[in-house]
């Protein structure tokens, strides 16, 4: 049997190129969201099968699994799991492209098209030389990676059995980065995020009696500039942490001093330890700016909340290496860390 070369899958991966574009283009036509991937989940069940892999749909309500199985000689047969995800986000399209969305207010504005076209690419390519590798190919499709409920649904569904993955793959483009930059980091490399909802409850009043009210539009203002002193004065400045409040609602007219205001905000962190302390924080400065200000306040926290995605140091530093064959070690980064979250951290 002949050793299947590093430079011979390059060309024939640079020969599916056009094909593949043309997969990716489509499917950016056609955004799908969250566990409403129907058709996308269509096109990837139909190549898988014609490429022979025995296929399993509605894995997580709209994913869609895929195992092959090799047949070149092994010492030790593992099963490789490879997830893409394939959802698309409630965004309108600006950009004025030949395969912009043809659905209004939805868009592959983060590039689950191209993840869901390269699996597919690779794929082919597993397919085709099934007789150079051992082992089992599994490769897993998934829905509503956008809301964080796609990852947890096909696990529900029992994706991680009938075979369990020994080693797991996954990837993400980044549009700030240059072509043919490869970021793969030992440890954590996607952050945890936990989302929390802040209700503000005072006294509504007329806007020119202020002093018959609780006002909770100024504790709420308060709250978020204390929210700030988190990862400023309690968060290790060797660490890292973000707290964001990112939306406010309150109030219906100019004048009058509303009853609640509600805030929402995400937190982000690498540690779990540094997740604990900021989460403690967060209900500490709220209940006491709160209480301060003569209004109430309580904190809920959306659970599950997502961990963080850390990478296997062993793997990593193998997909390092071959990245660096491929593209060159200048180009191949082993510090890329972001705070972006991924449920396929779960």
């Amino acid at each position: 049997m002949m050793s299947l070369s590093l430079s011979q899958i390059c060309a024939e991966a640079e020969a599916m190129r056009d094909s593949l574009i043309a997969v990716r283009r489509d499917l950016h036509q056609h955004p799908e969201l969250a566990f409403q991937e129907v058709r996308t989940a269509g096109i990837v069940a139909e190549r898988l099968r014609a490429l022979g892999y025995a296929v399993q749909t509605g894995i997580g309500r709209t994913g869609v699994v895929g195992l092959l199985k090799g047949t070149g000689a092994t010492d030790r047969p593992l099963t490789l799991m490879l997830r893409f995800d394939m959802d698309a986000l409630p965004i309108q399209e600006a950009v004025d492209v030949p395969f912009k969305s043809q659905y209004p207010g939805k868009m592959h504005a983060c590039g689950h098209d191209a993840h869901t076209a390269i699996g597919l690419g690779v794929a082919e390519l597993l397919a085709r030389h099934r007789d150079q590798w051992g082992g089992v190919a599994k490769f897993v499709f998934q829905p509503a990676e956008e809301v964080v409920g796609g990852a947890l649904a096909m696990i529900h569904d029992g994706v991680l059995a009938d075979p369990a993955p020994d080693r797991v793959l996954a990837m993400h483009v980044w549009a700030t980065e240059a072509v043919g930059t490869v970021g793969v980091t030992d440890g954590p490399t996607l952050a945890a995020s936990a989302t929390c909802r802040i209700a503000v409850r005072g006294r509504g009043a007329h806007g020119a009696a202020p002093h018959l009210s609780a006002d909770p539009i100024v504790a709420a203002a308060h709250i978020i500039t204390a929210l700030q002193t988190i990862v400023a004065r309690n968060v290790d400045p060797m660490a890292q942490g973000v707290v964001t409040v990112g939306c406010i609602h309150g109030g219906a007219a100019p004048n009058v001093i509303p009853d609640v205001v509600e805030l929402q905000g995400t937190l982000r962190a690498f540690e779990e330890s540094v997740m604990q302390l900021m989460r403690v924080r967060v209900q500490q400065i709220v209940a006491q700016v709160a209480a301060g200000l003569g209004v109430e306040a309580a904190v809920t926290f959306a659970e599950p909340s997502t961990p963080a995605t850390v990478n296997d140091p062993a793997l990593a530093r193998l997909v390092r290496e071959t990245a660096a064959a491929l593209v060159g070690p200048q180009r191949v980064r082993s510090d890329y860390r972001i705070m972006a979250t991924e449920d396929c951290a779960f």
